[in-house]
């Protein structure tokens, strides 16, 4: 069976590596390449190098949109508060260029945390800067949570009412972007998925919690893939 190609995209950083100190990297956790390939698909790293966005994008069939530091504020017209991380403009305006170009090619999306934030606010949406109660226990380590989804939706078809999932954030979503509507709420309301409001609108989806992991999330990787196969299809 063909493997839907899917741009995934990646962070920029300074890591060191075996005898390498301070290289400049473009990166990503293995857990997102490993749950696209589980789901069937063929998953290849799109760098946050705005310019070379469009010509990528050309030869992908979805788009997976990660996770990683916060958006900057200025682009939902917010000043940027205490412990909102400082931007990274590269990214941000590499991501939207790519979101940009699914839309228009009606490619499927799927967006994990940062993903899902940057999607509403490409849409006019707007984040809350700070959840203390959902910051993290301990820096850098997951969180396993529960969340509530609507039975008839697209997560709800594919996550089932209550899964569990793996939660790293301290930012969420504060007004929705047009054309999104919510479809999953931690138990105190806070918005941890969305999707297109259209159900027959291309294929948009997110959680804000981090699907690459966990058991519970392969079915909404499944049905991404295949929409993207079907796509290959047309």
């Amino acid at each position: 069976m063909t493997r839907p190609v899917v741009a995934l995209t990646a962070d920029a950083t300074t890591v060191n590596w075996g005898i390498w100190g301070d290289v400049s990297v473009a990166l990503l956790p293995q857990a997102y390449m490993d749950k696209v390939t589980a789901a069937g698909g063929a998953p290849v790293l799109l760098p946050p190098i705005p310019e070379a966005v469009e010509a990528a994008m050309a030869g992908v069939d979805a788009l997976l949109m990660s996770g990683g530091a916060d958006v900057d504020p200025a682009l939902y017209g917010a000043e940027r508060e205490k412990f909102t991380f400082p931007p990274h403009k590269a990214r941000d305006d590499a991501e939207l260029a790519a979101l940009a170009v699914a839309e228009r090619r009606g490619i499927p999306v799927l967006a994990v945390c940062r993903g899902l934030q940057l999607i509403s606010i490409s849409r006019g949406g707007t984040l809350n800067q700070h959840l203390p109660e959902h910051s993290p226990a301990v820096p850098g380590r997951y969180e396993p949570r529960p969340i509530q989804v609507k039975p008839d939706s697209l997560l709800g078809a594919t996550l089932g009412p209550s899964p569990t999932v793996y939660c790293h954030h301290h930012q969420g979503i504060d007004q929705l972007g047009a054309g999104l509507v919510a479809t999953a709420w931690s138990d105190d309301g806070v918005i941890e998925g969305a999707e297109a409001a259209d159900p027959s609108a291309p294929f948009l989806a997110g959680l804000q919690a981090h699907g690459e992991l966990g058991e519970d999330t392969i079915g909404l990787f499944e049905a991404f893939i295949e929409a993207a196969r079907a796509g290959m299809r047309r």
